[in-house]
């Protein structure tokens, strides 16, 4: 499933915002063994693992937008649009930190 966060950051506050919320995410779901691996300076893959299944996303980072692209397995397709919904909104939340100049 494809997602995309829009904002008005400059690409280095734009990285940092992500890397804040997919850290926010990483502790809160901490019991799910979070992996994050950044393979370039716009892009970072995350993993969870649940009850033997794995949650995959990429991160991908453009001029104006963060974009999520999130691997759900068939057995946890349910919980989908609420996945996206946490992500989203943790985004969100330090995008306006980051405007704030709290970054």
């Amino acid at each position: 499933m494809k997602h995309s966060v829009p904002h008005d950051l400059n690409p280095e506050l734009a990285k940092r915002a992500t890397e804040k919320a997919i850290e926010t995410y990483c502790e809160k779901f901490a019991d799910y063994n979070p992996s994050v691996n950044w393979s370039a300076n716009n892009r970072a893959a995350v993993e969870f693992k649940v009850k033997g299944l794995s949650l995959k996303g990429e991160f991908h980072l453009v001029p104006g937008a963060i974009e999520i692209d999130m691997k759900v397995p068939f057995a946890l397709k349910i919980f989908q649009g609420k996945a996206v919904q946490v992500v989203d909104k943790a985004i969100r939340k330090w995008i306006d930190r980051a405007k704030a100049g709290e970054l």
